[in-house]
């Protein structure tokens, strides 16, 4: 038996004994049959960056087939309006098999399912952000050979009130345990149902972040993902968000993945990690250190960062993250192991040490194969991200870079490399040498539409999504609200109150 299907915790893949990529609409069929299940969800994200769900009860069988094969109609313009006009918005949603899983939340047995959007002509939408990124995956693989991975760090606050006992050191909280870490089984429990929806759990753990404030705790952890196909990942992602929302409300906590909180205090990023692949090799590495494509990969996100923040910082408390000191980058630069650059190089076992044998002698040294371990990250992405456009703006970027002339691409990541904490005073001078990242949405909406021409090539976003995009960022009229609020705060509560629950 396959180890890998054997303890997998997706009750299909155990049923079924294939991988969920293999899952065809007889393997739905006989799955619903056998177990009970009573209701058929279809799930799908909208331009709110939050999951969308419709409901279908089983009649009987032919009724079934037909929801599985024909899908439905939907009303696009509610979903998508910055992209679609009420006067032609019927679009269907037509489910994706291989995303299976069972709700684990339903008092009714229920299987849900994601779906991709098809328009009137039965062609892919294409401004359907879950599109664009499949777009962009393919030209990635087109252009250079490779494909393209991803992981996401997913952070997020948990709000309780707060009983006094055992209280956590004020921002001090990375890797807590019990009893100073208050919600710890509550992590873990949404990580077992992120697994069952299909999430490749990498681990999860408290973060830095926690304060206590009016009488309540706030406690931020962090669950991270397993890198995977682009578009698996950001599957993953949206689903994990909708696990761990429902989860909250079931146990009567409240819970946001919002940039930014209250003032002083990290915030909460949604940091993406990302390694190129080619025939089960990962080209992160060559002779132990950074590869060339690396770099090139990392130059092209040196020259997009700025209207990168379009897909990943998505409204105003996003900026009021992205400031010194709070773990957040504020400049275009890269480095190894810098947690105050834009994108990080983190450590890759590369030592060619087997330190499992030196913690336990008892074991004999092992050739064990860490190169796919290696990945590059990007730090500025907050959960206010549209996580498929986020993904694909990063697909876009590394290839964009692999596209350029070799040596204009190396020269441009050495320009843009740095080995210091940029933050500090006495490095001031290369702070100053650097490239700012956008300061609102206002800026962000300027700077793609400055670049709007890289993302739009081989017919990756859409024009009338980058229109959508660029309009929905200027109308925060934010420019200079973050002078203003930083000044008053019954002004910043506002907003935190706004923006508590967004992506």
């Amino acid at each position: 038996m396959n180890k890998d299907i054997e303890m997998n915790p997706n009750l299909l893949v155990e049923f079924l004994q294939k991988p969920a990529s293999d899952f065809t609409k007889a393997d739905i069929l006989a799955f619903i049959e056998e177990k009970g299940i009573r209701m058929v969800n279809f799930m799908y994200p909208a331009e709110d960056g939050r999951m969308k769900t419709l409901n279908f009860m089983i009649n009987n069988r032919s009724y079934l087939e037909t929801i599985l094969t024909v899908g439905e109609r939907v009303d696009g313009s509610s979903l998508f309006p910055s992209f679609i006009e009420a006067g032609n918005s019927d679009l269907y949603v037509i489910p994706r098999f291989r995303t299976a899983f069972v709700d684990p939340f339903a008092e009714i047995p229920t299987l849900c399912l994601l779906c991709s959007f098809f328009n009137k002509e039965g062609e892919l939408l294409d401004c359907s952000p879950a599109q664009t990124l499949h777009r962009a995956a393919q030209a990635f693989t087109r252009s250079t050979g490779m494909t393209f991975e991803a992981m996401g760090e997913l952070e997020y606050y948990i709000i309780a009130e707060d009983d006094g006992s055992f209280p956590a050191t004020d921002q001090r909280g990375y890797h807590e345990s019990g009893p100073y870490a208050k919600f710890n089984e509550f992590r873990k429990q949404c990580m077992a149902y992120i697994a069952q929806t299909g999430g490749q759990i990498k681990y999860g753990h408290c973060e830095v972040g926690n304060f206590t404030l009016d009488g309540k705790v706030y406690e931020q952890n962090e669950i991270e993902f397993l890198p995977t196909p682009v578009e698996s990942a950001a599957d993953q992602l949206m689903l994990a968000k909708w696990v761990i929302r429902n989860l909250a409300r079931e146990k009567g906590l409240d819970v946001t993945f919002a940039p930014k909180i209250t003032a002083g205090k990290a915030g909460s990023g949604l940091h993406i990690h990302m390694r190129l692949m080619k025939d089960g090799r990962n080209c992160m590495l060559h002779d132990g250190e950074l590869s060339e494509e690396a770099r090139r990969a990392i130059a092209g996100m040196m020259l997009l960062a700025p209207s990168i923040t379009a897909f990943g910082n998505k409204n105003p408390m996003s900026y009021f993250r992205l400031v010194p000191h709070q773990e957040a980058p504020t400049n275009v630069c890269w480095g190894d192991r810098n947690r105050s650059v834009l994108v990080r190089v983190p450590l890759g076992w590369t030592a060619g040490t087997d330190m499992c044998a030196v913690a336990n002698p008892l074991e004999a040294p092992q050739a064990y194969d860490t190169t796919q371990k290696q990945t590059v990250e990007m730090r500025s992405p907050d959960g206010s991200a549209d996580i498929y456009q986020l993904m694909a703006g990063l697909c876009v970027a590394c290839r964009y870079g692999l596209e350029l002339p070799r040596e204009e691409a190396l020269r441009i990541a050495s320009d843009k490399y740095v080995n210091v904490d940029i933050h500090r005073e006495e490095n001031r001078d290369k702070l100053a040498a650097l490239e700012q990242l956008p300061v609102c949405c206002a800026d962000s909406a300027d700077c793609l539409e400055r670049q709007r021409d890289i993302y739009e090539r081989e017919g990756v976003f859409s024009p009338r999504m980058i229109d959508g995009i660029a309009r929905a960022l200027r109308a925060f009229n934010d420019r200079g609200l973050h002078a203003a609020a930083t000044k008053d705060t019954m002004q910043m509560l506002a907003l935190v109150r706004r923006f508590f629950h967004c992506g």
